[in-house]
């Protein structure tokens, strides 16, 4: 697996990159945002810092995201819950504030890599449809509501994926979190509020998203039909 590491910290770098290594993993280590945008060499996953010399981390991250899916994990000395929140809504798949262990960096790669094999693998029956608004394309990672695409950010995406596999059904906070974040994800659980609401914005009027106090969520289709089926 190729990591695209982008660290100016030199003894974190060099610490983390002969770990990985040690564990079979190919390192490129950058130590710029603009040296990590320029990359040329494709790669499975990116371990971002966000106190970088240059530019703001967060800006890297974005920029990234724009570019594609490629898995993002931020790491970072800034544990405050909104650096978090922001970068997850940036399009981050993970966050690990420092200090952390290899091992721990390891579980993180595999849990992110986990999650971005079923949107690669997805069947190509085609785009699944709830009701007569909404379609959700799991082979492209697309979603379409009146025939037109909305732009969600990849964890948005991920969150409704997960929420429309079973129309209806009430799901934990821990549930979510384990299957849209990640199994081993510890703290606060703001960051699904945020994405919650983000989808009743965007998809307002095809579905809702009831919020279960103490519980967690149940999304309904809106017009009442959640039968599957492509279209």
């Amino acid at each position: 697996m190729h990591v695209l590491l982008v660290e100016d910290d030199e003894p974190v770098a060099r610490s983390l990159r002969r770990g990985l290594t040690r564990y079979g993993f190919e390192v490129d280590w950058v130590t710029t945002g603009a040296a990590a945008l320029a990359h040329p060499e494709p790669y499975d996953v990116v371990l971002l810092d966000l106190g970088l010399p240059d530019t703001d981390g967060l800006d890297v991250c974005r920029a990234l995201r724009e570019r594609g899916n490629v898995p993002i994990i931020v790491i970072s000395a800034r544990s405050d819950e909104t650096d978090r929140v922001v970068g997850l809504e940036l399009g981050a798949d993970d966050y690990v504030s420092k200090p952390f262990g290899v091992r721990e960096v390891i579980a993180r790669i595999r849990a992110v890599m986990r999650r971005a094999q079923p949107r690669a693998e997805a069947a190509a029956a085609g785009p699944d449809r709830y009701g007569g608004r909404l379609t959700v394309d799991r082979k492209a990672a697309r979603v379409r509501l009146d025939g037109e695409e909305v732009a969600l950010a990849p964890k948005e995406y991920d969150l409704l994926a997960f929420l429309t596999e079973e129309p209806g059904a009430l799901m934990s906070r821990e549930q979510i979190m384990e299957a849209v974040w990640d199994a081993n994800w510890f703290g606060p659980t703001k960051t699904l509020d945020v994405h919650v609401a983000a989808l009743r914005r965007k998809l307002r009027g095809a579905i809702t998203i009831e919020a279960v106090r103490g519980v967690g969520f149940r999304l309904e289709i809106a017009d009442g039909e959640s039968g599957h089926g492509a279209s």
